[in-house]
C-alpha cells in the first residue's frame, strides 16, 4: 500500500475506506469491512456528518462496532466533514454550524480529535471569516489537526484561503475512469466543438490542487457518473471493460484494481476513497494502490471510457 504526504507529519493509505453505508450495518459486519481494509493496508476512514439514517448515524456506528482503544485509535487517521444540513438550510459554514458539528463528530466517534476536516460541498452564502474562526478555534482546542475541503473550485479554495491561515490539505471530487472533466478537459483543451474541452470547475482544478498541494481524493472511482451505477462489468461500457479485464489478467488482480490504478498511477498522488461495504471489493481495490500502469495502459483506458485524445 503507498502512502502520501496529506499534512505536515500525517501520512496516511491512497486508498482511503468511505463509510458512507455503514448504518444498518452489525457489529460484526463493520468489523469484518474494517479489518479487511486494515490487512490490505488502508489506514485512513472517511466519515460525513451527514452519513447515515440520521446526522452523524455512521460516525456513531463506527465507534459502537469498534470499541477502539487509545493506542489503535493512534493507527487510523479519521476523516469527517461538515456543512450539509439535509432537513435545511442545506448548506451551513457557519462559526456556529462548524464548531456543534466537529463537537457532535467527536462524540460520535468516541474520539478527542478528529485528523482532517472537510467542509462539505461549498456553501453559496459562506463567511470566509466566520471559517476562519472555527478553524481557529478547532485547531487550538486540539479537537482537529488538519482542514480541508469537498467538491470547491479553485476561485472557491481561493476565497477561503484570503481569511483562513491553516492550510487546505484536501479537496474530495468525484473522479472515475468514465467520469474524469478533471483530466479531460485539459487533454482536449482549446478543441471547438466538443464538449470535452468546455470548462466547468473555474479552470484547472486538477493543475490548482497540484501546485498548491492539495490532495485530490477521488469519490465514486467506480461510478458511471453521479450515482448511476458502476461501470465495471457494466455492457454499457463493453468496451472499457474489455481494456480492463485484459488488464486485469495480464497483472494477475481483480478488475477493481485496474479501475483503482487508473487513479492512483495519476502524478498528482490522489487517494481513492471507497464507498462499497462488500470486504471482497475492498481488498480487491486495495490491490491498485500502487500498480504501475504504463503510459500507454492509461491512455488505452482513457480513450475506452469514450474520452477524446487529439
Amino acid at each position: 500500500m503507498r502512502h502520501i504526504d496529506l499534512a505536515e507529519g500525517m501520512a496516511a493509505s491512497n486508498v482511503v475506506l468511505g463509510v458512507m453505508r455503514i448504518d444498518g450495518k452489525s457489529d460484526d459486519d463493520v468489523r469484518t469491512l474494517v479489518h479487511t481494509a486494515r490487512d490490505a493496508g488502508i489506514d485512513m476512514v472517511d466519515h460525513a456528518a451527514v452519513y447515515g439514517d440520521s446526522l452523524h448515524g455512521c460516525e456513531r456506528r463506527w465507534a459502537e462496532a469498534m470499541q477502539l482503544s487509545p493506542s489503535e485509535r493512534d493507527t487510523w487517521t479519521i476523516q469527517t466533514k461538515c456543512g450539509i444540513v439535509p432537513d435545511g438550510p442545506y448548506f451551513d459554514f457557519s462559526f456556529e454550524h462548524i464548531v456543534e458539528s466537529v463537537n457532535r463528530s467527536l462524540e460520535a466517534l468516541g474520539t478527542d480529535r478528529i485528523d482532517v476536516l472537510l467542509l462539505h460541498r461549498p456553501d453559496a452564502l459562506v463567511e470566509p471569516e466566520e471559517v476562519a474562526r472555527a478553524f481557529d478555534e478547532l485547531e487550538s482546542a486540539g479537537k482537529v489537526r488538519a482542514f480541508g475541503v469537498s467538491n470547491h473550485t479553485p476561485a472557491q479554495i481561493e476565497l477561503l484561503k484570503r481569511s483562513v491561515r491553516q492550510p487546505l490539505v484536501a479537496n474530495q471530487l468525484q473522479l472515475s475512469i468514465t467520469h474524469a472533466p478533471l483530466v479531460a478537459q485539459g487533454v482536449a483543451a482549446n478543441m471547438a466543438g466538443l464538449d470535452q474541452s468546455l470548462v466547468l470547475d473555474g479552470g484547472g482544478l486538477l493543475d490548482y490542487c497540484r501546485l498548491n498541494g492539495i490532495t485530490v481524493q477521488a469519490w465514486s472511482p467506480f461510478q458511471a457518473g453521479f450515482f448511476t451505477g458502476p461501470f465495471l462489468g457494466n455492457p454499457e461500457y463493453a468496451e472499457l471493460n474489455a481494456v480492463i479485464d485484459r488488464l486485469a489478467a495480464q497483472y494477475d488482480v481483480p478488475a477493481i484494481a485496474i479501475a483503482t490504478a487508473w487513479i492512483t498511477r495519476h502524478p498528482a498522488a490522489m487517494q481513492v476513497v471507497l464507498g462499497t461495504t462488500t470486504p471482497e471489493r475492498v481488498a480487491g481495490a486495495a490491490l491498485g494502490s500502487d500498480l504501475p500502469l504504463t503510459r500507454a495502459q492509461w491512455y488505452e483506458l482513457f480513450r475506452a471510457a469514450g474520452h477524446r485524445v487529439p
